[in-house]
């Protein structure tokens, strides 16, 4: 088969999937879907603090062949490879309700967000939900209220304590990268070969099509090592925030309490 012709049918085929995106890939919109995301997420930290958890969140980094020229260097990542990033946000099964993908490796997960329509819309999660984030993310109550672990050195037990019940339940997020990679291995593996321009729409195309089996009870093992966390964010650029570390600190002291979920229990 020509080369060109390959070429058309895999922009036709991308193009036609991406465009069910909003079908596949949406936010949870009532409450009474929101109340068992919530349970379940509870259910992954094995405590009740996590009862109101809406999401877990963190940026992805997907190999490409860079443009040639000195544009191509921005897209060399902390790593040292050429990548763009892919944002997203799933749900306690690892299905993705929001992506945002595009930027260039070498920007920083924080950025990418406050550039992101999630952060700017402030439509989700609902008030007094939260979403999940790893500590390359700021710990924010406004205008997306995102709850993140605490800083490295850890003070305390309680610290230590709301770091480890928090891992279990936002590590679904990197569950999520892993089974969409594993499942498109061929795509995944090696750098891209197609344009830097067209990466954002096949990686949602893969995106998308991992929500589907999902959906069909196809699930795969995730076979990718977790990314570590990256410790420093970049502040916040002039925009208008409000720090959740009360809210922070208040779930820390939830945890620290004397009642906690047994190992088996399903918080529903």
């Amino acid at each position: 088969m020509p080369r060109s012709t390959v070429h058309r049918i895999v922009h036709r085929v991308t193009e036609e999937v991406v465009a069910i995106r909003h079908k596949v890939i949406h936010l949870t919109k009532t409450q009474d879907e929101l109340q068992p995301i919530s349970r379940w997420f509870a259910g992954l930290a094995r405590h009740r603090a996590f009862f109101k958890a809406a999401g877990a969140i963190d940026g992805c980094h997907v190999r490409i062949k860079p443009p040639s020229g000195p544009d191509g260097q921005c897209y060399r990542n902390r790593k040292l490879f050429p990548s763009i990033i892919l944002q997203a946000v799933c749900d306690h099964q690892g299905r993705f309700i929001d992506t945002y993908v595009g930027w260039p490796g070498s920007v920083h997960d924080s950025r990418v967000l406050r550039y992101s329509p999630l952060y700017r819309s402030s439509l989700y999660p609902p008030p007094g939900h939260f979403i999940l984030a790893d500590g390359g993310y700021p710990c924010l109550q406004h205008p997306l209220p995102l709850i993140t672990p605490y800083k490295r050195p850890i003070q305390g037990v309680g610290a230590q304590r709301f770091n480890s019940h928090h891992s279990r339940a936002r590590s679904i997020i990197e569950r999520a990268f892993g089974m969409m990679k594993t499942r498109f291995w061929a795509i995944f593996l090696h750098a891209l070969e197609v344009h830097h321009t067209f990466v954002p729409h096949v990686i949602t195309a893969c995106a998308i099509l991992h929500n589907i089996c999902l959906g069909a009870g196809d699930i795969v093992a995730p076979e990718d090592e977790p990314e570590e966390d990256e410790a420093e964010d970049e502040g916040e650029n002039g925009l208008e925030t409000v720090s959740a570390a009360p809210w922070h600190d208040q779930l820390s002291a939830e945890v620290s309490a004397p009642e906690e979920m047994p190992p088996d229990h399903q918080y529903f």
